[in-house]
């Protein structure tokens, strides 16, 4: 069931985290990226649809701004027992088959989710350098099914401005997706 995101307030904090690289096994937390000018934080996973029509975009982007100084970092929050093909080793056919460029990590406990208020998938968070957030939405509005083109427009939109040290727009549309798969009971409030 398609789910819209929860539109975090712009400004708030970026909240720390400590996830594995299903790639790698290298371990990051948010101060890994305490080098970058921004940071993009990606809630995504492997069987949605929304996600599976937009990964490529995702994967481009991570190679158009690789050296621009810009962090990023994905991240599953299903529950890979429930869905397995969000479980890590699946997750890293999928890094690997798009050639990501960023680490991909899983939130076994969903507590990183819960931090982001993070509900769908995709679920877009850019910070800027002091990780206040200055964007929570869209990818752009191609949707599977509406012969929209995906551009990644509305995200590059932002990071373009993040980067360039001008303001983001606030208008901004939230994000459409898979509900994350929550575990039974764990299911935050505002999910």
């Amino acid at each position: 069931m398609a789910v819209e995101s929860f539109m975090l307030s712009l400004g708030t904090s970026a909240p720390p985290f400590t996830l594995r690289d299903v790639v790698t096994g290298e371990v990051y937390q948010l101060d890994s990226f305490a080098g970058s000018s921004a940071l993009l934080v990606m809630f995504i996973c492997r069987h949605c649809p929304y996600v599976v029509h937009v990964e490529q975009e995702i994967a481009r982007i991570g190679r158009d701004y690789r050296d621009t100084g810009l962090g990023i970092i994905a991240i599953s929050s299903n529950d890979a027992k429930s869905y397995p093909d969000d479980a890590p080793p699946r997750l890293k056919e999928m890094a690997e088959r798009l050639a990501l460029t960023f680490p991909f990590c899983c939130d076994d406990t969903q507590e990183v989710a819960k931090a982001y208020r993070a509900v769908c998938t995709p679920d877009l968070f850019l910070f800027d350098r002091q990780r206040r957030l200055v964007y929570r939405g869209q990818l752009d509005d191609s949707r599977p099914g509406n012969n929209r083109p995906v551009t990644g427009r509305d995200l590059r939109a932002a990071i373009d401005a993040v980067m360039g040290g001008t303001p983001v727009n606030p208008d901004q549309k939230p994000s459409v997706g898979c509900s994350i798969k929550w575990k039974p009971g764990n299911a935050p409030a505002f999910a």
